[in-house]
């Protein structure tokens, strides 16, 4: 018996040994695989970030050969006069502070879409002279904020009423611009300013102002403020700065002020100018001070399209019908230049006019400067069309007269692109 019972427990004692070792086996075995996975997991993280890194960078180079080989595109408009006119600035006081906000509301979504807008303020700001208006413009400083907020980018300052307020009010206006981000042209604030060039989507564009006149209030000032602030139609000088242009630039950009007040049709001088700046080299011309729209013309040089706006008219005034019985004074345009360049070469590639008209709506009262209170505001003509996105929005006879600046500056302008 005894020794049935050792040999019975002799075989208990091999199958638990049995058993243990394989529950080793099996710990070892599942020791193994988790460890396996993890280093799956890690090698395949590792491949995750070599897959992500190594082809970025390679795209990154592939994007960098299409921007340097490919084509790049950029949007310019410009508008006309902004004339701050007292009745203008009167009507946005509301007996504490003044608000300009509603004067551009309705062309913001335009002015905002484009990647280069151009505004041209005819006036000055100098808070050390009072405020004024025509013929010694002085506008408030806050009409600077309506304009960024507008969409505006750069402003031109070459006009005859830049010195309105002195060498003083110049520099001020300038750097009130300046302050609120946006850039100024056509005028300088110090001896060693160069050309202003803007880099829109890898398009240099220079842009360029010229004044014919400063109203005779030039003959107040010094030689020596006169050559380091203003520009002048000089052609000698005009010349060298375009050329100059051309040669740090993609496009060249002028928006000249001359010309006769008033007239529809550009005189024998403008179109000499003009024609001028662009044998220099110039390829876009946004022209001023006549204070209406003026015919376009396109012109080949080179092979390529050059563009001319002789003028642009008025974007924001008093001028209008009921002031001086001439329609077009309240009627303007932005004008939209599509650019595109392709192995470094870069062209006008389209051409989008877009009229605008002056609303002014009486807002009951008297204004500050004792005027009939009005609001002032800037509509874009097309929205106003019999199936345009605002036509319901005023009476219908507003509406007409709205539609007949619509095709009549269409019209003028021509554009034969």
């Amino acid at each position: 018996m005894k020794r049935r019972e050792r040999e019975r427990a002799r075989r208990k004692k091999i199958e638990r040994a049995k058993i243990a070792l394989v529950a080793f086996l099996g710990i070892i075995l599942v020791l193994l695989s988790w460890y396996a996975l993890g280093m799956g997991k890690e090698n395949t993280e590792n491949a995750k970030n070599t897959r992500s890194t190594v082809p970025l960078k390679k795209q990154k180079d592939v994007a960098q050969d299409k921007e340097q080989d490919g084509e790049q595109t950029a949007t310019i408009m410009a508008s006309g006069d902004m004339l701050y006119h007292d009745v203008v600035y009167g009507g946005a006081f509301d007996g504490e502070n003044f608000d300009f906000t509603n004067n551009y509301t309705h062309i913001t979504p335009l002015i905002s879409s484009a990647d280069l807008a151009l505004g041209d303020f005819e006036g000055t700001i100098n808070p050390d002279r009072e405020l004024a208006g025509y013929p010694v413009f002085n506008a408030p400083e806050v009409v600077v904020e309506s304009i960024k907020n507008a969409g505006y980018d750069a402003i031109t300052l070459a006009h005859n009423h830049v010195l309105d307020t002195g060498i003083d009010g110049l520099l001020y206006t300038a750097n009130a611009f300046k302050k609120e981000g946006l850039d100024v042209f056509g005028v300088n604030v110090s001896k060693d300013q160069d050309i202003l060039v803007k880099n829109i989507n890898g398009i240099k564009i220079a842009l360029l102002g010229y004044s014919y006149g400063f109203n005779g209030i030039e003959a107040t000032i010094s030689e020596s403020d006169y050559n380091t602030y203003l520009k002048d139609l000089n052609m000698e000088k005009v010349q060298k700065e375009i050329e100059r242009a051309e040669e740090i630039a993609d496009i060249t950009v002028v928006m000249p002020q001359l010309g006769v007040e008033y007239s529809l049709t550009p005189s024998e001088e403008q179109q000499e100018t003009y024609r001028k700046m662009v044998d220099f080299g110039a390829d876009i011309i946004f022209g001023g001070h006549p204070h209406v729209a003026q015919p376009t013309e396109i012109i080949e040089k080179d092979g390529e399209k050059k563009f001319i706006l002789y003028s642009m008219g008025n974007l924001l005034s008093n001028q209008r019908f009921e002031t001086l019985e001439n329609y077009w004074t309240e009627r303007g345009v932005i004008m939209e230049v599509q650019l595109t360049k392709k192995n470094k070469k870069t062209v006008l590639s389209d051409i989008k006019a877009h009229p605008t008209w002056v609303s002014r709506e009486p807002k009951g009262g008297m204004t500050f400067n004792g005027y009939t209170a009005y609001d002032y505001q800037v509509l874009l003509a097309e929205d106003y069309l019999k199936d345009g996105k605002q036509a319901d929005t005023v009476p219908e006879e507003k509406r007409q007269r709205i539609e007949t600046a619509y095709h009549e500056m269409m019209e003028l302008l021509d554009i034969k692109w």
